[in-house]
């Protein structure tokens, strides 16, 4: 055997030993309670090596929480290997998310299974897990919310499950929120289903839209189509004012300069909030009335 082959054997050892010697007494400092047996803790981290985690890897997962048992480290960990994740992807997604710490073997399972019953299967859970980790802590409520409402908007299973995949951030949005998305495409827009998920309506936010939307309209550039989905102009596709660049929106649809279009949205924005305002006043009237009446 070489020197350099000898010296690489005989070191794998002695880095061994000193990691298991600094996480084992970290957990003494940080827990607080009984030392955790150098056998029983050398077992873990063989089991975090054969998955795949480095030395540097396993020192920043027990350096996330270090008054968690070494057991619910092994537990979790080995639950997001087993959903296909690898190392650098499950450290991501516990240094972005920790509150999965806290979560039961079980919970992270039926999590998982309820999530490939949405269609992300493999492959596509892992890319929602790499870009959203809190996917896993996430109420069950909230999650059935946002479907719900996809499903009440007459979204195939397909199409949610490809709203889902490239954009997983809806489920921290309000249902109402996406729905009154929804019908300000399909009813202010005119803008079928697929033409909506193939757009990434769902990644733009909804003031954007209808900036864009609203000055196209006010340039002649853009129409609501009549019942029978007729127009006098040809309105660009969804996602060609939406999937690009301010700059380029401007150039090439709007034809109009940076400052007029800045001008425009104060100006809109200053619409809406006499609308609100209006819409306010002849609340608190009517309430008014109601209860004069009641008199």
């Amino acid at each position: 055997m070489s020197s350099a082959g000898w010296k690489q054997d005989t070191d794998e050892p002695a880095r061994n030993g000193k990691l298991l010697e600094a996480i084992r007494l970290a957990l003494r400092a940080q827990q607080g309670q009984a030392d955790v047996g150098s056998p029983e803790l050398g077992k873990m981290l063989d089991s975090f090596s054969n998955m795949g985690f480095s030395t540097s890897q396993i020192m920043q997962l027990f350096s996330l929480q270090p008054k968690l048992a070494p057991q619910t480290w092994l537990m979790v960990v080995s639950e997001l290997v087993l959903l296909g994740l690898d190392a650098n992807s499950t450290l991501s997604i516990l240094q972005k998310s920790p509150e999965v710490l806290r979560m039961t073997a079980q919970q992270l399972r039926h999590r998982a299974e309820y999530l490939r019953r949405l269609g992300l299967g493999e492959g596509s859970l892992q890319r929602v897990v790499n870009s959203y980790p809190g996917i896993f802590s996430l109420p069950w409520k909230k999650i059935d919310a946002v479907v719900q409402v996809f499903k009440k908007c007459l979204f195939t299973v397909a199409q949610v499950t490809e709203i889902l995949r490239s954009c997983p951030s809806v489920l921290l949005e309000e249902p109402h929120d996406l729905e009154y998305k929804f019908q300000y495409a399909y009813f202010r827009m005119g803008v079928n289903h697929r033409a909506m998920v193939k757009s990434g309506l769902f990644r733009t936010p909804l003031a954007e839209i209808k900036n864009r939307h609203i000055f196209l309209e006010r340039l002649g550039l853009y129409q609501t189509p009549d019942k029978k989905g007729q127009t006098q102009v040809v309105n660009p596709k969804l996602k060609e004012i939406i999937r690009v660049s301010q700059g380029d929106f401007l150039t090439q649809l709007a034809h109009s300069s940076l400052e007029e279009f800045t001008v425009f949205k104060k100006l809109l924005a200053r619409e809406e909030e006499e609308v609100i305002a209006s819409e306010e006043t002849d609340s608190a009237s009517n309430g008014e009335g109601e209860r004069s009446d009641s008199k």
